[in-house]
Order: C-alpha cells, then sequence, then structure tokens
C-alpha cells in the first residue's frame, strides 16, 4: 500500500475535509480527493462518508486507522533516523520558538550558528503553537513550559527575567490598588501565566484594556500609552519607547526549555545549534 496514499488518509482523519487536508499536506485539493478514490478503489470500500460540510470515518475506515498510524509512526521514525545520520552541518534547520525569543535572544545565536557554518538554513516558526517533534513539525523547539511527550531529549535551558514596562513619554503615578489604570496582558487562553497574575495582584482595581498571546504585540501597544505591561527583559530594556518600572519587585521568571526528539539527536545541524544555544544562553 502506497505511504503518501496513507499520509492523505490520515490527514482526512484529523482535519475532517478534503479542503483542509490539503491544506495541511501542501498539496491541492483535487490531489487529495484522486488519491482517496484511488485508495478506496484500491481496497474496494469506502472509508468516509459526508456529514454536512465535513467527513468522517466509516466502520472499514475505523478499522484501518490502527494500521495506518503504525504504518505512520514507522515512516516517521525512518525519516528522523536518515536526517539524523547527516554526517554534514548543511541544510534546513526547523526552529520553533516564540517570535520575542527568536528576535531578542535566539537571533545572536542563530547568527553565530551560521558564522560557523554557513551551510545550515535556520527556518525560525515563530508563534505559541506546541510543533509535535515527533511528526518533525520542527526539529528543535524554546518553549516556557517543559516537554511531556515521550522520547524527547530537553534540557532548562535558563530562566528568564521579566520587568513591568510603562511608556517611556508618560510619567507613572498609580492610583491606590491601579485605580483607572490599564493593564496589557496575555490574551484568555494564557490567562493563567504567572505574570499576569502577579499583575492582577499588584493592581487588582486595574483593568485590561488589551490582551495579546504576542509579546512583542504587548510592547507595541505599551510604548503607544495604551497601558503598563510585564514583558521579557530582553524585549522590553531593547526597546527606547517603554521605561522598565521599579515597584520595589519584579515579576515572576519563567524557564525556557530546549527539546528535540532522540532520534535527531545525531544531526550536526541540530546538535551544533544545540550545542551553542547551551554555551550562549545556558544558566
Amino acid at each position: 500500500m502506497d505511504w503518501n496514499d496513507m499520509r492523505v488518509f490520515l490527514a482526512i482523519v484529523r482535519t475532517g475535509s478534503l479542503g483542509a487536508a490539503a491544506k495541511q499536506l501542501g498539496v491541492s485539493h483535487p490531489t487529495v480527493g484522486r488519491r482517496l478514490n484511488a485508495l478506496e478503489q484500491a481496497s474496494g470500500q469506502v472509508f468516509f462518508r459526508r456529514v454536512g460540510q465535513g467527513l468522517v470515518l466509516t466502520d472499514s475506515g475505523d478499522k484501518i486507522l490502527r494500521l495506518a498510524q503504525e504504518m505512520e509512526h514507522t515512516a516517521l521514525a525512518i525519516e528522523r533516523h536518515i536526517a539524523g545520520d547527516s554526517d554534514q552541518p548543511e541544510g534546513l534547520l526547523r526552529i520553533s520558538s516564540a517570535d520575542w525569543f527568536a528576535s531578542y535572544v535566539l537571533a545572536p545565536v542563530l547568527n553565530e550558528l551560521l558564522q560557523r557554518h554557513p551551510l545550515i538554513v535556520p527556518e525560525v516558526i515563530a508563534g505559541h503553537r506546541l510543533f509535535d517533534l515527533a511528526r518533525r513539525d520542527a526539529d528543535i523547539a524554546f518553549r516556557i513550559v517543559p516537554f511531556t511527550e515521550p522520547d524527547i531529549v530537553q534540557r532548562r535551558l535558563m530562566t528568564m527575567s521579566y520587568g513591568l514596562y510603562s511608556a517611556a513619554h508618560l510619567p507613572f503615578a498609580p492610583a491606590q490598588g491601579g485605580e483607572g489604570l490599564g493593564l496589557i496582558t496575555m490574551n484568555t487562553a494564557q490567562a493563567h501565566y504567572p505574570d499576569v497574575l502577579w499583575l492582577q495582584e499588584l493592581f487588582p482595581r486595574a483593568r485590561a484594556v488589551f490582551t495579546s498571546s504576542s509579546r512583542t504585540v504587548q510592547a507595541q501597544m505599551c510604548g503607544m500609552g495604551l497601558g503598563i505591561a510585564v514583558l521579557p527583559r530582553p524585549l522590553g530594556d531593547k526597546l527606547a519607547h517603554l521605561q522598565l518600572l521599579d515597584i520595589g519587585g519584579q515579576p515572576p521568571g519563567r524557564d525556557i526549555w530546549m527539546g528535540y526528539h532522540h532520534d535527531m539527536r545525531q544531526m550536526d545541524r541540530l546538535r551544533a545549534l544545540a550545542d551553542l544555544a547551551g554555551d550562549m544562553l545556558g544558566s
């Protein structure tokens, strides 16, 4: 059975439609439809039935799902093994991290990496999505939460300091409890972050005026005078339109974790970045 057909089958299962599967796989909608038709014709069975605008598994499709997942597991292991066997520090290296971390912390590391190994091509995938390293959505990831997935080699790289900032052109003289003060915080999905809770406890009478999952966007809105924001020090300290506020305490820091799949540990370009990040950023 063709592995490419199985990839299409699994993409449809996970996304629920031909169009979404095509987008996930980076192919055209007709290509997905043709591969599904070929798979069903070869097996003599129908694997999906249409429900509204989407597709759901039939009993026949459900029966082969586990086998398709096992095939995927084996194929991905082969891909990781082949990539991990590379003996030259060259080629594409996919790196997952938050945008601010890539811009203000990781950039000097990547610059040094390219000075030493100019044939490596870093591809930074910026955002908060937790990529699946086993599926090679990224080769190496930097994030603020430990990795819980199996077979991940991880290291606590550093502890990131945070500070409280306001616009540099405005005075900071908050009323009792922060009455009338605007807070710029993480969005609802990250409302449990320690710095958000710290800020709300510090100014219980203040109100949230802007939220974003991007620290970079928060910094820009803070610099415009919309409100105060807790930001990573490497970001906030670099922006001239912000001022670090001295309130007799500081927000809680966060650990930064670096991780990659153990099958990739022999990839020279990955190991070069991991070693360099440890040397330049490690605490």
